[in-house]
């Protein structure tokens, strides 16, 4: 394949019931890259989605406004994914197991955002450090397998000249730029904040 574009989703609602849908700010992010994408005569080209609802979002709302939509069809691979963050925080702070206690925490602070980071740094340190392997459902070397493999079948299945998009989360994209840029941990987790 000549080039594999990875796209991240548009904004997701951060503190919202359903973090798996795409804010009206995600919505006009991903339309205004189908936007760019039309303005600059980018061709129609194989499109694939990690099967969530953000990644569909995404991918739809792009295409649309790309104008290859409905002849370019969104293909969908589990593998592309994101890593379970409820499980991932909850292995390194059992108290926010619980439904709505994290968004409650959350909401309670000056910077909800900042206060979200700090737990979410300390929940990847733990995950990806390899002590504890055994209380994910999904580890760290599982993960990044998981999405090397997915890369795999995108790159087997797009002709050799020509170009693929992967409509995605950040955990993903991070771990593919590790596989292909030989990064380390830390570095790759510094792509995934």
């Amino acid at each position: 394949m000549g080039t594999l574009h990875l796209v991240r989703h548009g904004q997701a609602g951060f503190l919202a019931e359903d973090y798996d849908r795409l804010s009206a700010l995600g919505r006009r992010q991903a339309a205004r890259l189908g936007e760019w994408l039309r303005a600059t005569g980018r061709p129609a080209a194989p499109a694939f989605s990690g099967g969530m609802r953000r990644h569909a979002e995404t991918a739809e709302a792009c295409l649309a406004a790309w104008g290859v939509a409905p002849a370019v069809v969104v293909v969908e691979d589990a593998a592309f994914a994101e890593f379970d963050h409820m499980e991932v925080l909850g292995a390194r702070w059992p108290e926010f197991r619980t439904p709505g206690r994290l968004a409650g925490h959350l909401r309670a602070q000056g910077d909800p955002h900042r206060a979200f980071q700090h737990l979410f740094a300390a929940s990847l340190d733990r995950w990806t450090g390899g002590g504890h392997d055994a209380d994910y459902r999904e580890s760290w070397p599982a993960f990044r397998e998981r999405c090397v493999a997915a890369m795999h079948r995108v790159i087997a299945a797009t002709p050799p000249s020509a170009a693929a998009w992967v409509f995605t989360s950040g955990g993903p994209i991070a771990v593919l730029c590790q596989h292909v840029l030989g990064l380390s941990d830390r570095t790759t987790l510094n792509l995934n904040a």
